[in-house]
């Protein structure tokens, strides 16, 4: 599984209101995400508009292929626009900046962590 994280700058001016939005997805539009492979999405926004995004998908083409396909997506995107910085020509699913991911825990731990019990528990 993929794990992708993206920066986009919101506007400040418009923080509520895109995160009013954010609280009221159309369905189908959440539908049509979750049906292309997105999956454990979550947005974060700052009080400086910056907004980093995060999800899991077995491959990111795929995954935004599949939304560019969708009629849902593009009415989305189009009306989504608006609130956002440094887009040029760009919709803001294509207009974002993809971080490097550097450190994974899962991935660093020879074997699963299991907690102890507190009383077993010690610095190492």
């Amino acid at each position: 599984m993929e794990r992708v994280c993206f920066t986009l700058r919101v506007r400040p001016e418009r923080r509520e209101e895109y995160a009013a939005r954010h609280a009221a997805v159309w369905p189908q539009m959440l539908q049509a995400l979750a049906g292309t492979g997105w999956h454990n999405y979550s947005l974060f926004l700052g009080e400086d508009g910056l907004l980093v995004g995060y999800f899991e998908t077995p491959s990111l083409a795929d995954a935004l292929a599949g939304m560019e396909g969708t009629a849902v997506n593009a009415r989305w995107q189009a009306e989504m626009a608006e609130y956002f910085e440094e887009l040029d020509s760009a919709r803001p699913d294509t207009g974002f900046t993809r971080l490097v991911e550097v450190f994974h825990l899962e991935d660093e731990l020879v074997e699963p962590y299991q907690p102890q019990p507190a009383t077993q528990q010690r610095d190492e």
